[in-house]
């Protein structure tokens, strides 16, 4: 989580008007707002991949992929933030106080950041906890290919389960399968080993 802005308290609806108003996403807990840094190319790349890898294993099904647009509120915290991917199904719950946020995602997914890991593994992972609906809770590695997986039992504890190259991470709530290699592969180096092999070859 980022500095805050300057005023020091600010009601829900005040953090709305700003957010309609600003180009730049903020977060909001307990009367703060929290302006939330921009990712490198390959945050946003993995952020892609792991969404397209969701919508075409979910195709078909009444469940929605939806990206870092879509705001999220803890009613039982008042957080309202950006998750990297939201996996909603069903209908979408909106926050009664709020009809552009969604009470109900099934899976979360982040993209961890040097910035904002300790957030999301912390603080951010015991708001989201607290998210009824919600059954998985995915982080995906920016400096190795590696995915973990926060697995809610059915007693209300979590189990972990860790992916990492050659290997696949499994949704049991959604029953998807996500690829570690299929995520992290990159189109341009790929192209790139491509046209080296083939000059090699020539």
């Amino acid at each position: 989580m980022n500095e805050p802005a300057r005023k020091i308290t600010w009601t829900y609806a005040e953090y709305l008007e700003q957010e309609r108003a600003s180009p730049t996403k903020h977060e909001f807990l307990n009367g703060e707002i929290f302006a939330m840094a921009g990712g490198t190319p390959e945050h946003a790349r993995l952020c892609m991949s792991v969404g397209a890898e969701l919508r075409a294993h979910l195709r078909g099904r009444p469940c929605a992929v939806y990206s870092s647009d879509l705001r999220v509120r803890v009613q039982a915290t008042g957080l309202s933030t950006y998750p990297d991917v939201s996996v909603v199904c069903g209908k979408l719950e909106r926050d009664p106080d709020d009809k552009d946020a969604a009470l109900n995602p099934i899976v979360l997914v982040e993209v961890l950041s040097d910035s904002s890991e300790a957030y999301d593994r912390g603080e951010k992972f015991a708001h989201y906890r607290r998210i009824p609906s919600l059954r998985e809770y995915v982080l995906v590695s920016q400096h190795e290919p590696r995915i973990e997986v926060f697995h809610r039992n059915e007693d209300g504890s979590w189990t972990l389960r860790e992916a990492r190259a050659g290997a696949g991470a499994h949704l049991e709530a959604i029953g998807c399968p996500l690829s570690v290699d299929e995520v992290y592969r990159d189109p341009l180096a790929q192209v790139a080993t491509e046209a080296e092999q083939g000059l090699r070859e020539s």
